[in-house]
Parts: C-alpha cells; sequence; structure tokens
C-alpha cells in the first residue's frame, strides 16, 4: 500500500494538472479522504474484491476504495482525468483499471470481468437517478451499489407510501432492493460546493427480484400512475385498463399512487401482463 500512501493530496493534484469541476458534468469533487474512507466502510468492500466506481473525477473515492484492498475498474467520461487517474492506476499495484467512457451506455458484466461486483460512486448529478434505474432493472446485477445522490433524490429513493417523496423511483428501487439512507453529506463537503446537500444511500438487491417482464410492466405501470399524482387510480390508469386493471389487482380504483405500497404496484404490472396476454 505504501504507493498510495506517498500520492500527493488531492488538490495539489487537482492543481499540478490544472483541473477545475466542469458544471456540464454534473461535477463535484469529494476531496475529503475521511469522507470517502467512510464511504468505504458503508460500501463493505474489501481485498480482492471488484467495484465499479462510476464518475471518479480527480479519485478521492478511488483512493479510498483502493486502500480496502478491492480492484476497482473506474468508469471516467471527462478525459481531461486520465493522466491524473493513470499516476494513481501506477501507484495502485494493477488494482485500477480506468475506462473513459459514458456509464449509461458501457456494459458492466463486461467490467466486472464476468464475475460479481459492488458498484460504489459519487455520481454526478445529472445522471444519478438514469443509471440507478439502469443498474436496478438491466441485465448485470451488482452484489450492492453504495451510491452518494442529491439528499433530495436519496430521500425519494428510501421514501415509504404516503410521503411527499414517495413516487416511482421509491416503487422501483425498493421492488429491486433493500434500501438504506446511511450517510449525510454536507455541500460543503464537496469542491466546488453544490448548492444542495447530498446524501448516500446503500442497496442491496432482492433475491426475489421481479423478473424482466414484471420490470418492465411495472415501469408502465408507475409511470401512468405517479404522471398524475393527484388523479384516483382509475383515471391516471385509465389508458392500461383503469378500473378493471385495479380490480384484478385487488386494489380499490379510487386511492391515488402515493397510498399503494410497493406489493400493490407488482400487482399491478401483473395485472397488465395479463391483460395484455388476454
Amino acid at each position: 500500500m505504501s504507493g498510495l500512501e506517498d500520492l500527493p493530496p488531492l488538490r495539489d493534484t487537482l492543481a499540478a494538472h490544472d483541473l477545475l469541476a466542469k458544471k456540464s458534468f454534473g461535477q463535484h469533487f469529494l476531496l475529503d479522504l475521511n469522507i470517502t474512507r467512510k464511504i468505504a466502510r458503508l460500501a463493505e468492500v474489501g481485498p480482492g474484491d471488484r467495484v465499479i466506481e462510476v464518475g471518479p473525477g480527480p479519485g478521492g473515492l478511488t483512493r479510498a476504495l483502493l486502500e480496502t484492498g478491492a480492484v476497482v475498474t473506474a468508469v471516467e467520461m471527462d478525459p481531461r482525468f486520465e493522466p491524473l487517474l493513470n499516476e494513481l492506476a501506477a501507484a495502485a499495484d494493477g488494482r485500477l483499471s480506468l475506462v473513459i467512457a459514458d456509464a449509461l451506455t458501457v456494459d458492466e458484466t463486461i467490467l466486472a470481468q464476468g464475475g460479481p461486483a459492488a458498484i460504489v460512486s459519487n455520481l454526478p448529478y445529472n445522471v444519478g437517478t438514469p443509471l440507478l434505474i439502469k443498474w436496478l432493472t438491466g441485465a448485470f446485477t451488482p452484489t450492492s451499489m453504495t451510491l452518494m445522490f442529491q439528499k433530495e433524490v436519496a430521500e425519494r429513493i428510501v421514501a415509504p407510501p404516503g410521503s411527499d417523496a414517495y413516487g416511482r423511483l421509491a416503487v422501483i428501487a425498493q421492488a429491486c432492493a433493500e434500501v438504506r439512507l446511511v450517510m449525510d453529506a454536507p455541500a460543503r463537503a464537496f469542491t466546488p460546493p453544490p448548492k444542495v446537500d447530498s446524501a448516500v444511500v446503500r442497496l442491496k438487491p432482492r433475491a426475489d427480484r421481479p423478473a424482466p417482464a414484471l420490470l418492465t410492466a411495472l415501469q408502465t405501470v408507475t409511470q401512468a400512475a405517479f404522471g398524475q399524482r393527484r388523479k384516483m387510480l382509475r383515471s391516471s390508469l385509465k389508458v392500461l385498463g383503469g378500473e378493471a386493471l385495479c380490480v384484478v389487482a385487488g386494489l380499490a380504483p379510487d386511492v391515488r399512487a402515493e397510498t399503494i405500497g410497493v406489493e400493490g404496484f407488482l400487482a399491478l404490472a401483473s395485472a397488465l401482463i395479463a391483460r395484455r396476454g388476454d
């Protein structure tokens, strides 16, 4: 580990490479190693574990993950960071691989070399939600996800039925994974500080994760239901079957989407599949 210990502070490394965060990429750097090390601990990764990290930027979280002994594949869209991250790779005894690509289009199965992998990331603000949906519903299932989001997004992921934050994101996330908000991060922890606070969510995929067809139907149902969340289900789901769909799912058609739990939405998704099969 001596190679990592000999690296200069991140602020010095950024200055040496004349690098600043790009607003267009939603970049906010985590340079405090106390915070990044806490995230690595929360991720519960250790020696030999394979980790996929998206948006490493200057590599603050990457350093903390490497300190655990993990093997890290970092996916970075901004090529400006390639020289800096290559320096980190040189100090990491071959345990860091860098992929310059858009994380929305990469194949995580290839990144994980066909084996299990956790995803740990301080996600760029502008792609956090679509990346989460990709990892929850796509072909690749990570062993776990430990992800930094804007706090408002984090609260939407873990929100219970009946709360103001409960919506489509909560239903899909909680149908696919056990979710917990495990850490808050104030804006001042970042460089440059964003206008909002952030939080880390830990997601552990469920053993009974819905099958692909059911997930597709779940996305269709939740989009319709929460697209008109002030309306009763009979109205918001009218194009999908309305009252008849609710009856098959065992739900009252005069309730609103925000009051329906995950199991209720899965029942609606199953009813939609059955209806389309008729």
